[in-house]
């Protein structure tokens, strides 16, 4: 009996169905803020910007913005735990420190930040930085011994602030800006390089800042155009700098704008004195370890206006519109053999430098069994000239040698001899084989389909007026039906 009861309780045992497990509870969704910096602050505070990212690990996030009129001086990493039913998150605050460069409002631009994918958008604001605090006297201890020396209780920085300003010097800089020309006299229609370039020696570079340059270039640009001239754009700015000799000295120069000009008339290039403010570092005399051994201030630099003559050219009215520049002929053809009523193509262009805009297509004379089909454009242009090529389909009637050199020809001025160039092609083509005139087209009556319905159409005149006198009596039909249908809905309606 002992062994029945034995069996039936581990059968029961068996029968148990498993438990399920609870499932897991899902972790708390990550949050991410903006914590923005104070509203005011001394000259000797510290301005904050960070971003706190709540119950979630910080993967990547992107660089805090460079703010006008502060420094970045390092970010800093808080990680706050808190539980919450038992379970603990971990809160993670990044935050970039920036020291003010001198008192005033200072105005936070828009900006953005990505954390973890997360967009965060700021509207900006505006920031006032005051004056340096008084030091409280209530952090001084007073010695028991009144002939020793005071000491200090407390942060130097809290209490005395950075160094003053009078303690920085003001090293002198040979920088300058200025408005340089390729050639201080042109020929209309001729280009000229004209850029805006900031010099700066070498061992300068830890005096010089650029300060608020995209909203200065603007304004420097218009100043730069010139309404009797085309322009071409070239390189945008730079902040890379080239390294050029200036008087024989060693300078770094920064392109701020370049642009190359072709006169369009004989009155003179001008340009206006221009102004560029950079941020000028001042010196700590005394540097310290540890600390930011500059003072950062404002220099305005001035480049000098500068004029560029045109010059007319000679027998302009005689020669009428030509192009300028030192260009030079390139040809190509489709075929080494050509026969008589087949299409080869023929290529004429220039190559230089000059205004490729100012080329145009060369005339093809009237030539009797010759056919002239195009041209088709193309241009390769590059800074300053480049190459225009013109192409054409010719399908010639007759045999023998096809002078292109006394058909087509391009009159262009240069200005290096200040004479002008006919350039003329120097491919001769031989036509070979039997001359034939061209295919008449086919006349319509002779066409199968055309031919009889041409035949049997009616001849008759019709009046101007049969369009206008069908249209009023489609009108009329309208209006008929109309009432027509009114009618039959108005008698539907008495017998309902």
């Amino acid at each position: 009996m002992a062994g029945l009861w034995w069996l039936l309780g581990l059968s029961a045992a068996v029968a148990q169905p498993a438990a399920v497990p609870k499932p897991a509870a899902s972790p708390a969704p990550a949050d991410v803020e903006l914590v923005p910096g104070p509203s005011a602050l001394p000259v000797t505070g510290v301005f904050t910007l960070g971003f706190r990212l709540r119950g979630g690990t910080l993967e990547k996030y992107s660089d805090f913005p460079e703010l006008d009129g502060f420094k970045k001086a390092g970010k800093t990493r808080t990680n706050t735990v808190r539980t919450v039913q038992g379970r603990r998150f971990v809160d993670v605050t990044i935050t970039q420190r920036y020291v003010p460069y001198g008192e005033g409002d200072v105005v936070i631009k828009p900006f953005q930040l990505t954390v973890n994918g997360v967009v965060l958008r700021s509207s900006g604001s505006t920031v006032h930085v005051g004056p340096a605090p008084v030091p409280n006297p209530g952090t001084i201890t007073k010695p028991a011994n009144p002939t020793a020396p005071l000491q200090a209780v407390g942060d130097l920085d809290k209490m005395f602030g950075k160094p003053k300003p009078v303690l920085y010097q003001d090293v002198p800089d040979h920088a300058f800006l200025a408005v340089v020309a390729e050639r201080p006299r042109v020929f209309v229609g001729e280009g000229v390089r004209v850029g805006l370039y900031f010099y700066l020696k070498p061992e300068d570079q830890a005096l010089l800042a650029f300060h608020d340059f995209n909203d200065q270039l603007p304004p420097l640009l218009h100043e730069l155009h010139q309404p009797t001239a085309w322009q071409e754009p070239g390189p945008e700015a730079s902040v890379t700098p080239d390294t050029v000799r200036h008087q024989g000295e060693r300078y770094l120069r920064f392109r701020l704008a370049e642009n190359i000009y072709y006169p369009l008339t004989a009155q003179p290039l001008h340009f206006p004195p221009l102004a560029l403010t950079m941020v000028k570092f001042k010196v700590l005399k005394k540097p310290e370890p540890g600390q930011d051994n500059r003072l950062a201030g404002y220099k305005t630099y001035y480049a000098p206006g500068l004029s560029v003559q045109v010059q007319p050219l000679p027998q302009a009215e005689q020669r009428g519109a030509v192009a300028v520049g030192t260009f030079q002929v390139r040809e190509a053809i489709s075929r080494i053999r050509f026969r008589v009523g087949e299409s080869f193509t023929y290529t004429f262009g220039v190559e230089g430098r000059g205004n490729l805009a100012a080329v145009l297509a060369p005339e093809w004379p009237a030539r009797p069994g010759l056919e002239v089909f195009g041209p088709e454009v193309k241009e390769a242009a590059t800074s300053g000239g480049g190459r225009k090529m013109f192409r054409y389909r010719l399908v010639a009637r007759r045999p023998g040698v096809l002078p292109l050199d006394s058909l087509i020809r391009l009159v262009v001025f240069n200005p290096a001899t200040a004479h002008y160039d006919t350039l003329r092609p120097e491919l001769r083509p031989n036509i070979q084989g039997v001359a034939t005139p061209p295919a008449s087209m086919p006349k319509p009556e002779d066409d199968p389909f055309y031919g009889p319905a041409l035949a049997s159409a009616d001849d008759t005149l019709q009046s101007l007026d049969v369009y206008r006198d069908v249209r009023r009596y489609a009108d009329w039909l309208l209006i008929g039906l109309a009432g027509l249908a009114g009618f039959g809905w108005w008698r539907a309606g008495r017998r309902a």
